[in-house]
């Protein structure tokens, strides 16, 4: 059980919840904040004294008064309303990260809803209810409203969710659950629900989680290749990389030298050639740099899963509401971007590394595209055309989002961040790298093979063998997208990371 209070989520914890399924709640100290919050919500009301997003309209409409007695109606329009998503669902961990991160804001008692409304928002996290959010239609600014909008109407009853592994009305799924929803909402609520940066950093947060391992498997990948290619080892000399300074080249530098321990394939300057080319003799500089920048990433996004960013904010002990932007989701766009690029950088030195393996005049002595009998077997030539096609399309993919905006409301949100689409990229980046990280591995291991296997490092011999329980030799030609989706799946499914890193006893 996590207990949040609105300061100590982190990745890890937001992990356990969106993935790992832990359940949560509220603190005492936070139920508290919110009561006082939603007090003051209730005296604006009473007092008919004008707040925007209390008793007027929202956006453009801000200035067209709202009567007393019509305040909850207007909540329930503003999710109708606003739930336009379009595409396709987003995953079932991705809603849940977002429900997490809501209440996690909604808690720290700026934005006056009430605690009957997140309990059910609660509820709903620990009996594994999650609402279909579609994954398309968020400007990343006035916060993720179409997502968070359909991440909100279960709360009264209304629109879809996923329950037992099924997609089915939201009243059916309550009723299996045991879930009453409220009779409708209060002043402010709905807007409280819906202006916020959470279906961005839920979808970032899952994309820099996996990021994070595949950065690891990256250096694993790198040294099965370099194991393959009697890769030299000096250019990953501790001292080199100190000398520069910069952590993360620091320590994938260090991680290829201790996956490679006790290995007999690698080599020293002069044995065999002077130096290797960039996409070995470099790749700590690479890798570390994608590293240094997931570092970065985590640190923004890991300071807004604790951030109030609702409008108005309402700062009950000085009877104040402010209608300001913290919604506006810019400080998490370019991070996103950041991350996209990072990431794609993974896959194209990845696939230049793979081409080293298959091309006979890059390999040192291995036979074309890693096959016997090349020209009437192709072998694996055409595992480097999909590699490159995915590299290839990571580059458009990688093109900023956050430097487009379009107006919208008429013009009252004249500037957006794209925050949203900038995360999405990321994950399809992420997807894509992992498929080539995943072939950069499958290669090498056939090229190990015909080399000769001899003894592997500890780390890289833990990968080979994963491998090998799963995909055999290639002595022929055969069908080879199997082996590139077990292989893709094995990265996925997190067996290969666990089998690999596992702790020795």
């Amino acid at each position: 059980m996590i207990i949040l209070n609105g300061n100590n989520l982190n990745l890890e914890k937001f992990m356990s919840v969106a993935r790992f399924k832990e359940k949560v709640a509220i603190s005492e100290e936070s139920k508290v904040l919110v009561l006082k919050a939603r007090q003051f919500v209730d005296e604006v009301v009473e007092s008919e004294r004008i707040v925007y997003g209390i008793n007027t309209g929202f956006g453009k409409l801000s200035d067209v008064p709202i009567k007393k007695e019509d305040v909850s109606e207007l909540q329930k329009n503003l999710l109708m309303s606003h739930a336009c998503g379009v595409g396709s669902p987003f995953s079932d961990e991705i809603v849940r990260g977002m429900m997490l991160l809501r209440i996690n804001a909604l808690i720290r008692g700026y934005s006056g809803v009430r605690l009957e409304t997140l309990d059910i928002l609660v509820e709903m996290l620990n009996k594994d209810v999650s609402p279909v959010v579609f994954e398309k239609g968020s400007l990343g600014a006035s916060g993720d409203l179409a997502p968070l909008s359909h991440m909100s109407l279960p709360i009264i009853g209304l629109g879809e969710v996923y329950y037992q592994d099924k997609r089915m009305d939201t009243i059916d799924a309550f009723v299996k659950a045991e879930i009453l929803p409220l009779e409708g909402l209060k002043a402010k609520e709905g807007l409280s629900l819906i202006n916020g940066t959470q279906a961005m950093t839920s979808v970032g947060a899952i994309a820099l989680y996996d990021a994070f391992k595949l950065s690891k498997l990256s250096n694993i990948a790198l040294s099965l290749t370099m194991e393959s290619l009697n890769g030299i080892i000096d250019a990953f000399d501790e001292r080199v990389h100190t000398v520069r300074g910069h952590a993360g080249q620091i320590s994938s530098a260090k991680e290829v030298r201790e996956y490679l321990t006790g290995s007999k394939n690698i080599t020293k300057q002069g044995d065999l050639r002077t130096q290797d080319a960039y996409s070995i003799r470099c790749a700590p500089q690479v890798h570390g740099a994608t590293l240094d920048a997931l570092e970065f990433v985590k640190e923004k996004i890991e300071i807004e899963m604790n951030a109030v960013t609702d409008n108005p904010i309402l700062f009950a002990n000085d009877g104040l509401a402010i209608s300001a932007g913290n919604f506006h989701g810019e400080p998490l766009a370019m991070p996103f971007d950041y991350l996209g690029i990072a990431i794609s950088e993974m896959a194209s030195i990845s696939e230049r590394r793979l081409e080293r393996m298959v091309n006979p005049a890059l390999s040192n002595g291995l036979p074309a595209f890693l096959i016997n009998g090349s020209g009437m077997n192709s072998g694996f030539m055409i595992v480097q055309y999909s590699a490159a096609s995915l590299v290839s399309e990571n580059k458009v993919l990688a093109h900023p989002a956050s430097v487009d905006s379009i107006p919208s409301s008429a013009n009252q949100e004249d500037h957006v961040s794209m925050g949203t689409i900038a995360a999405r990229k990321a994950m399809s980046i992420l997807k894509n790298t992992t498929q080539v990280i995943a072939m950069e591995i499958f290669t090498a291991c056939q090229a190990i093979d015909l080399r000769g296997n001899q003894s592997l490092g500890k780390m890289t011999q833990r990968a080979y063998n994963k491998i090998r329980e799963y995909i055999p030799f290639i002595k022929s030609d055969e069908i080879m997208y199997h082996h590139i989706h077990t292989a893709n799946d094995l990265i996925e499914s997190d067996e290969l990371f666990t089998y690999i890193f596992k702790e020795d006893k």
